[in-house]
C-alpha cells in the first residue's frame, strides 16, 4: 500500500506534545508517511518553554533541500518559523520544491505565554509565505497580529478572514477556542463560501499542542486528496477526540491524546454553511 508522504517545516518540542514530535505523530495516526525539517530547538515541558535556539537558515535550507530532491510530497506545513530570514527560506524553498497543498499555522505564542515568532516576521510571514499556502489556521490572537485588528465579534472573525484572503491564502481556518461559549467555533472561508465548524467545548488543561496537531491532521487528509472542507471536518474531529481524551501528563498544560481518534472514535462536530457579505 502507497502511503502519502507529507512534510512538517516546526521547531521541536522537548516535551512531545507540539512542534515536529506532535506533527509526526499526527501523520503517523492519519496513516500517511510524514518527513521533517527543523527550524528551532526548545528546552520546553507542559510547564513552559525554557530555552529556544534557532537552527541556521542555511541548514534549513539544506534539509528543504534533501526532503525536495529524494520525496514525492502530496502536502506540507509549516509551524514555528522564528524569524524573518526563517520564513524567507521556507518560502524560497516551498516555492524551489513546489511543494503544494500548503497548510500555514503561525505559530506566535506557546501555550505557556512564550513568544515563538520574532515581531519582525509577522511582514515576512504575510508578504512572502501566506500568498503560498492552500490553508492559513490562526487562533483568535494570531488572528490579531496578522490583520492588525481586535476581535471580538463574529463580524470581526468575517472581517479578518477578508483581511487573511486578501494575502493570497485560498482559505482561512479562525479558529475559536480562545473565544467563549459553549462549543468552539471554527470560521472556515474562502472567497467564495463560509462555513461554522462548531464541537462542545472541553473544560481541560490537556490542550498544549492544539494548534500542531490540528493543522498537522489537516494537511495528512489534504495529502490524501480530500477537499479543504473535507480535510478540515476530520481534522477538527481529530483534535476533538485528542482534547476529549486528555492523557494527564505533567504539571502544566499537558498534551492532547493523539491515538484518541483510532481508539475512541469520533467526536461530535456540525458542519453549517453560513452567509456572509463577503461575497
Amino acid at each position: 500500500m502507497i502511503r502519502q508522504q507529507v512534510l512538517t517545516i516546526a521547531g521541536s518540542d522537548s516535551g512531545g506534545g507540539a512542534g515536529i514530535q506532535a506533527d509526526l505523530k499526527t501523520f503517523q495516526e492519519l496513516g500517511v508517511f510524514g518527513t521533517s525539517v527543523l527550524t528551532a530547538v526548545t528546552a520546553q515541558n507542559t510547564r513552559g518553554v525554557h530555552g529556544v535556539e534557532a537552527v541556521s537558515p542555511e541548514l534549513v535550507t539544506q534539509q528543504l533541500d534533501a526532503i525536495g530532491s529524494d520525496f514525492m510530497i502530496a502536502a506540507c506545513k509549516t509551524g514555528m518559523l522564528f524569524d524573518a530570514a526563517h520564513i524567507e527560506v521556507v518560502a524560497d524553498g516551498v516555492r524551489r520544491h513546489t511543494f503544494n497543498r500548503l497548510v500555514v499555522d503561525p505559530v506566535m505564542i506557546a501555550k505557556g505565554g512564550a513568544s515563538l515568532l520574532q515581531d519582525s516576521a509577522v511582514q515576512a510571514l504575510k508578504t512572502s509565505l501566506l500568498p503560498l499556502a492552500t490553508v492559513v489556521t490562526p487562533n483568535v490572537p494570531e488572528a490579531e497580529v496578522l490583520t492588525g485588528m481586535t476581535i471580538r465579534t463574529f463580524e470581526d472573525r468575517i472581517e479578518a478572514a477578508e483581511r487573511m484572503l486578501a494575502y493570497g491564502v485560498r482559505a482561512v481556518i479562525l479558529k475559536g477556542g480562545h473565544l467563549d461559549g459553549a462549543t468552539a467555533d471554527d470560521l472556515v472561508m474562502t472567497v467564495s463560501e463560509a462555513f461554522l465548524l462548531s464541537a462542545p467545548r472541553i473544560q481541560t488543561s490537556d490542550t498544549h499542542g492544539t494548534g500542531c496537531t490540528f493543522s498537522a491532521a489537516l494537511t495528512a487528509e489534504l495529502a490524501k486528496g480530500y477537499s479543504i472542507l473535507e480535510a478540515t471536518v476530520t481534522a477538527k474531529r481529530f483534535i476533538q477526540s485528542a482534547i476529549t481524551h486528555g492523557l494527564d501528563i505533567g504539571a502544566g498544560h499537558g498534551p492532547t491524546n493523539h491515538w484518541a481518534y483510532a481508539t475512541h472514535g469520533e467526536a461530535g462536530v456540525t458542519l453549517e454553511s453560513i452567509t456572509t457579505n463577503h461575497r
